[in-house]
Parts: structure tokens; C-alpha cells; sequence
């Protein structure tokens, strides 16, 4: 087992600070790496966004062009029938 020390002499404190930017400079590489994951995500969401924009611009032009092919039909039928009687 591990003795512990009574006191803390500066070359301890040195020791312990060394150690303590090591680890931070660590974590900040960490970091460095899920920015550069977040970049990519962001621009895979993009990309995503402008093929559901796409997708959508597609399906409205149809349920238009649907609806007007609908209206005229219903309008000829309507037309027929007023000339029957």
C-alpha cells in the first residue's frame, strides 16, 4: 500500500503541476478530435437538409400538378352532366 507524504516540497509541487498540464494538454487534444467529428456531422446534416429540400420541392410539384389534374376532371365531369340535361 501506498504511504502517504506529510508535506509537499517544491519539487513534488513541480512534479504534481507537470503532471496536472499533461493531462489537460491531453484532454485538449480530445477535444481537438470531437470538434473535427462535429465538423464532419454538421456538414453530413447539410448535405442531408438539401436532399430532403429536394425531396420535398418534388412531392409539392406533384400534389400540385395532382390537384390540377383532379380539379379539371371534376370540372369536365360537371360540365357533362350540366350538358345532359
Amino acid at each position: 500500500m501506498h504511504l502517504m507524504r506529510e508535506s509537499w516540497t517544491d519539487a513534488r509541487l513541480d512534479d504534481f503541476r507537470t503532471d496536472v498540464d499533461r493531462r489537460f494538454d491531453e484532454v485538449a487534444r480530445r477535444f481537438d478530435k470531437v470538434d473535427q467529428r462535429f465538423d464532419k456531422v454538421e456538414g453530413e446534416v447539410r448535405e442531408l437538409r438539401s436532399e430532403m429540400k429536394t425531396g420535398f420541392e418534388t412531392i409539392h410539384r406533384t400534389m400540385v400538378q395532382g390537384i390540377i389534374a383532379l380539379s379539371a376532371s371534376f370540372i369536365a365531369g360537371f360540365a357533362a352532366i350540366v350538358t345532359q340535361l
